[in-house]
């Protein structure tokens, strides 16, 4: 299994582009590890290099994917997100284990959340409802990234038209209003789940909003009403 590691680690590096790494940089704060390989060459390695693991069993496979995480570097956790996400059709309620520690150990960035929270990991807590009662804990993390996880991971959930989340995007986006969480990756967070669900639920997500315009973190309220008509925006903002 090194050897498949090996091959996708030489041609990772046969395809960094230094002036596209030195862009990318500018969209962190924190110091991040990059390759610097273009997100669409990074999902065709992924392709390929997947026929060549597709037979392994699931355990193999997610352990292929922890060493790839163990590097740190963004490329190498997008193809591990990649990989454990086409196993979804084997996924068990006990993979939570090994995807919370993933997300508590090797998630260092909002890409590598975001990433793993609205694929993989969403669609394993879309596939079992019943472990959303493990994510609660999470708003309570001093990881800023498992705090932001706390909100975002509904976002594949409610992308699927289930109005049943509503609820719990309401709920985790109001616990975060009113501890008035300071963090602004915290509040870009929530604020994103809301927008994802006001493109089907807009009334709703309307109301919630007007609601808590006077207590929301103007960060967490841009990003919910960005896609609502100009006369809602307006009502909010006022």
């Amino acid at each position: 299994m090194k050897k498949n590691l090996q091959k996708v680690r030489k041609e990772l590096k046969e395809n960094i582009d230094l002036e596209y790494k030195k862009g990318l940089e500018r969209f962190f704060k924190e110091p991040i590890e990059l390759y610097g390989v273009r997100a669409g060459i990074v999902r065709k390695i992924a392709s390929k290099h997947w026929k060549k693991i597709k037979d392994l069993n699931k355990k193999e496979i997610f352990n292929l994917c922890e060493e790839l995480l163990k590097s740190n570097y963004l490329e190498e956790s997008t193809i591990t997100f990649t990989w454990a996400r086409k196993k979804k059709d084997e996924f068990k309620k006990s993979d939570f284990i090994i995807f919370e520690n993933w997300l508590k150990k090797y998630v260092n960035t909002w890409s590598k959340c975001d990433d793993f929270c609205t694929h993989a990991f969403g669609e394993l807590i879309f596939t079992f409802p019943e472990l959303l009662l493990k994510t609660e804990k999470w708003r309570r993390s001093k990881n800023r990234w498992v705090r932001r996880a706390a909100s975002i991971i509904f976002i594949h959930s409610i992308k699927q038209k289930e109005k049943i989340y509503l609820k719990n995007i309401f709920e985790v986006s109001q616990y975060f209003i009113d501890i008035q969480d300071e963090d602004d990756l915290v509040q870009k967070g929530y604020g994103w789940t809301l927008k994802e669900a006001a493109n089907i639920y807009s009334q709703e997500v309307f109301d919630f909003v007007l609601k808590n315009k006077k207590i929301m973190p103007r960060t967490a309220l841009r990003y919910a009403i960005e896609k609502m008509p100009k006369d809602w925006k307006n009502q909010v903002m006022k």
